[in-house]
């Protein structure tokens, strides 16, 4: 069994009658997405509203899942809960300061030969996905020079403090990417969807993965959008020869996807 439980959060979830994984699972809550039935067992996720002991209430995620696994290098049989890897991931962003969800509850645990694990996060309330209009060519952020430079830097600083302690996201689509704007050059950014993110030997590796899949799913930036939050990644106007050669094996990628897309 592992359990997590944050201290700011001890309080409002006894006052919720929460405090308990047996009391979680049995929480009716209407699906956010609908229950994902594969790995040999099912996951599913619902959005609650908490109520604070001084009044108002706060927005959290709770995630449950039953033989729910993830094979891995170490586990390549029963593999590991998703959930259980997902609080392991997250655990070691704040460690690394990588931005990313606060966990309010973890829970792990055996129930009649069924693996079970719950995860509660707080509701990223104010934030938008990065797939967001206004982070859209044209859009309210992009029109403007200033905003726009601070959004590439922001999240050229996010990418490289995943790769630097070599984690590939391995999702590393916009959507996966909350967005706060707090003025017109600051933005706080969050990096969501970790349940895939694996430590890699290899920090190019990283690099090549999660740029590549994030340049391939902005939809709404131009050629140019992408080249200039490139030359932002690599801190450098100029390209380098490395830089060149990095940018070309990046759209080689791209398009080998795009072909591969099309076929029946």
């Amino acid at each position: 069994m592992k359990h997590y439980i944050a201290e700011k959060w001890r309080d409002i979830l006894v006052f919720n009658g929460l405090e308990s994984h047996e009391k979680i699972w049995a929480l009716e809550a209407e699906w956010f997405e609908e229950p994902n039935h594969r790995r040999g067992g099912w996951s599913g996720v619902s959005r609650i509203e908490l109520k604070l002991p001084l009044g108002g209430v706060v927005g959290v995620f709770l995630k449950r899942q039953e033989d729910h696994a993830t094979r891995t290098f170490l586990h390549p049989f029963k593999g590991v809960a998703t959930f259980a890897r997902e609080y392991d991931v997250i655990t070691e962003f704040h460690r690394h300061q990588i931005p990313s969800l606060d966990i309010v509850f973890f829970e792990q645990w055996m129930e009649q030969g069924h693996q079970r694990a719950v995860i509660l996060t707080e509701e990223l309330a104010g934030y938008t996905p990065l797939s967001s209009v206004e982070y859209h060519q044209g859009g309210s952020v992009l029109s403007d020079e200033a905003s726009k430079k601070a959004l590439f830097t922001q999240l050229a600083g996010l990418m490289h403090a995943m790769h630097k302690h070599k984690f590939m996201h391995n999702c590393f689509y916009p959507k996966h990417v909350f967005v706060k704007q707090l003025s017109k050059t600051e933005f706080d950014m969050r990096v969501i969807d970790l349940e895939k993110v694996k430590k890699t030997l290899c920090r190019n590796a990283a690099r090549l993965r999660d740029l590549s899949t994030l340049l391939r799913h902005s939809h709404g930036w131009t050629e140019e959008n992408k080249l200039e939050f490139f030359r932002v990644y690599c801190g450098e106007e100029e390209l380098s020869r490395g830089s060149k050669r990095l940018w070309a094996k990046l759209n080689s990628v791209i398009e080998k996807k795009k072909v591969s897309a099309r076929k029946p």
